[in-house]
């Protein structure tokens, strides 16, 4: 049992809350994930509370008294304010009314008379890749990470914190347009992403990318594939699995996703010029194998002076599935003055 402070990470999902206890030291409690359920559909009453139970779990876990929480960082997905004001049109994981315009950060203070410390979750997962790769150096280092889910979040850390901008939105990375010529082969349309915005990163370099845009023109170039069986929603999930045993339909969807975050990459190293690079989310839960020929491809197309390559590093998101709660610490951490 820890003999002073700790902080609590809490990363809030669609299905369930992941726990963590960070001590003074600077030392994780736990090494593996630790769910309760986020029961988000019920509405931010049930959902408030469910925090606070998994606060109380975590505690329980770690034999860790409650007088020793200093604060606690909290962690969902956006769109939501820098403040922890759920957008005022819902989120994916927030679609009942009773969500738009929620302040899920006071509501969970107010439950737990602790202060809160808010992050969307890809910024939190882009703290924690920071910190676990620069360690004691992370202030005099930046970073930018890129998450490719369901959609493509991340996060620009710079001197180790998190970047947030006027109105929180900074790092929303899957929004940025980026070049397509080069990037989409003859006669393959222009990618659309959900947000309205025509060829952006997230077109291309997100599970709902393969489903929209990808993998209906790669079917088309693949006359007779099995994935052409399935619905696009099911042969989209099945697209990792395939590229794995480099099936070439598969491997051609997730050279154009390497090739999108690679041009982000060049974008952000123009306007940022971080030390590192960071690459996390389902495409890299693969084997070694394909997550280093993923890896290589972002490598091999960001566009780095020579300078800047002789110093910048890429690398995965480490650790991922506790990342989120992981990073939410590290900020209430770094909020609390300590």
């Amino acid at each position: 049992m820890p003999d002073t402070w700790v902080v609590v990470g809490l990363d809030n999902g669609g299905t369930c809350n992941n726990a963590t206890v960070l001590d003074a030291s600077g030392e994780f409690l736990v090494d593996r994930l630790v769910e309760t359920p986020s029961r988000v559909q019920e509405g931010p009453e049930v959902a408030v509370e469910a925090l606070a139970e998994a606060l109380e779990g975590i505690l329980d876990v770690t034999a860790t008294a409650r007088t020793q929480v200093r604060a606690v960082g909290l962690d969902t997905p956006g769109p939501a304010s820098a403040d922890g004001v759920i957008s005022s049109k819902g989120a994916t994981n927030f679609p009942q009314p009773e969500w738009w315009g929620f302040d899920i950060r006071s509501a969970l203070e107010d439950r737990l008379g602790l202060p809160v410390v808010y992050n969307n979750d890809g910024n939190a997962a882009a703290l924690y890749a920071h910190h676990a790769h620069f360690g004691a150096d992370a202030v005099r280092h930046s970073s930018i990470s890129a998450i490719v889910g369901t959609g493509l979040g991340g996060g620009v850390v710079e001197a180790g914190q998190v970047v947030r901008g006027a109105a929180g939105m900074a790092g929303e990375l899957g929004h940025v347009h980026i070049p397509m010529q080069g990037l989409l082969e003859d006669g393959q349309p222009l990618p659309v992403c959900n947000c309205g915005f025509g060829g952006d990163a997230e077109s291309v370099a997100s599970l709902t990318g393969i489903v929209k845009n990808l993998l209906p023109y790669w079917l088309t170039r693949f006359d007779g594939h099995e994935l052409g069986a399935v619905g696009l929603a099911d042969a989209a999930k099945l697209v990792r699995s395939h590229a794995e045993d480099g099936d070439p339909l598969a491997l051609k969807v997730f050279e154009q996703q390497a090739m999108a975050l690679g041009r982000l990459f060049t974008i952000a190293a123009n306007f940022t010029d971080p030390s590192a690079y960071f690459i996390g989310g389902g495409v890299v839960e693969t084997g070694p194998r394909f997550r280093e020929w993923f890896l290589g491809k972002v490598s091999e197309h960001t566009v780095l002076r020579e300078e800047q390559a002789r110093v910048a590093a890429f690398a995965l998101v480490p650790d991922l599935d506790m990342a989120g709660a992981r990073g939410a610490a590290i900020a209430a951490r770094d909020a609390s003055g300590e």
